[in-house]
């Protein structure tokens, strides 16, 4: 692979870079296309009712993404059209350790790590256009999280690799891939949406046990009363949320979540998501996915999903898209560590009634 130019991204906040591997191709269409919550999101609802655990899921691809020359860990993915997918990755350079014996110092259980964040763009049959390195060297917010796109930018947490640490989110345009803090957070913080209606920022932290929410405006004052002024950096050292739940369902553990309605008419004009993810229970790995309604984070609509790689990984291992195609739902997973290949499933609509429960 020939690195053709490095360009250096203009931040409020941190330095970074990006190779392009193909200078004359648009990272992303022109016009950039809709969010769900203005194509396809209801559909995508209403489709979701109708899985259950006897959905028989159909393989459409297996999409070989070019490696970017390390050993990445995938976090979140969005499809931006047909022909292009950018997704959220680590490098992990010095893994987090456990101090052992159950110690806790500040708040968590393990040493920082080190690693760099990174947002790679890839064209539909997986050819690499960019990789933007997102985190400079020495930065302990480098575990990037799920991302989502709200039709203008692409939203994902930049945190601490361990639990009870700290976060800032970041916003990236997708037609450059330059990026801008807009608020810190004093927790670790994976799955990210943006409720473009009530200009609110609904997060998730380490395990989505809690779900944060803050106030978010252009104007640069984030979290914050209306007559808070802020610095010239328009980034609080800590953001207050206006509301943190506790998410009652355990059935999985969100690691990737996709705002599908801002108002959805099925679930009484509640903000939906759609979320992936899995639970390790005991030695075994439940995959799932799941609408969740954003602000309660109630699940409206759980199924489990069995499907897994040739290595045993369950494909709901962090990053998930959706779309509706042909009148049909299609979810995309990008799994485990090091995985280079992009699955592709459409769920039949023809799969046998389940009847639940078995015999009494």
């Amino acid at each position: 692979m020939r690195f053709l130019t490095i360009l250096p991204l203009a931040t409020c906040a941190l330095a970074a870079n990006i190779t392009r591997f193909a200078p004359s191709v648009p990272l992303a269409p022109s016009p950039l296309p809709l969010p769900h919550t203005r194509s396809d999101g209801e559909a995508i609802i209403s489709l979701f009712e109708t899985l259950g655990r006897t959905t028989i899921w159909r393989s459409i691809a297996n999409i070989t993404l070019q490696s970017p020359g390390y050993t990445y860990e995938p976090e979140g993915i969005v499809r931006l059209g047909s022909d292009r997918y950018v997704v959220s990755a680590g490098d992990w350079t010095v893994p987090a350790t456990s101090y052992g014996n159950g110690l806790i110092i500040n708040g968590t259980d393990r040493t920082a790590g080190e690693g760099f964040a990174h947002f790679l763009v890839y064209t539909g049959n997986g050819t690499l256009l960019a990789d933007a390195t997102l985190t400079a060297p020495g930065e302990i917010e480098y575990h990037t999280g799920g991302i989502d796109f709200d039709g203008k930018y692409i939203w994902t947490t930049l945190a601490q690799y361990r639990p009870n640490s700290t976060a800032h989110i970041v916003r990236v345009k997708p037609t450059d891939l330059s990026q801008e803090t807009v608020l810190r957070v004093l927790d670790h913080q994976g799955a990210i949406v943006h409720n473009t209606a009530k200009q609110t920022l609904h997060t998730l932290n380490w395990g989505s046990r809690n779900a944060s929410t803050f106030a978010y405006s252009q104007s640069g004052q984030h979290g914050r009363p209306k007559h808070y002024k802020p610095k010239p950096s328009n980034v609080s050292p800590f953001a207050s949320s206006i509301a943190t739940v506790r998410n009652p369902s355990y059935f999985i553990d969100y690691q990737d979540c996709k705002l599908l309605s801002l108002a959805s008419p099925s679930y009484n004009y509640r903000p939906i998501m759609l979320c992936s993810g899995i639970a390790t229970l005991g030695t075994y790995y439940l995959g799932g996915i799941a609408l969740v309604d954003v602000e309660t984070m109630v699940p409206v609509a759980e199924v489990p999903i069995t499907l897994r790689t040739d290595a045993g990984v369950p494909l709901t291992v962090n990053p998930v898209e959706v779309s509706v195609v042909n009148g049909k739902l299609r979810m995309y997973w990008l799994p485990g560590i090091g995985e280079t290949v992009l699955r592709v499933f459409e769920a039949d609509p023809r799969s046998p009634f389940e009847f639940g429960g078995g015999p009494q």
